[in-house]
């Protein structure tokens, strides 16, 4: 098995900044107020935004 070094894995990271490991997806319960069924509320956003979801 070949070794890779850390310098290449960094720079191959720095390659696949903008594909989509960034992104995450999340699945938020909501509760229906009148029957007290739970929905789910799927999506993929930007890991950095996952807080920010889940608060609002």
């Amino acid at each position: 098995m070949a070794k890779i070094s850390k310098n290449a894995r960094v720079a191959q990271r720095a390659q696949n900044a903008g594909s989509g490991r960034e992104f995450v997806k999340v699945i938020k319960p909501m509760k229906d107020p009148v029957t007290g069924k739970y929905t789910y509320k799927e999506v993929m956003i930007h890991k950095d935004e996952a807080k920010a979801f889940f608060t609002k």
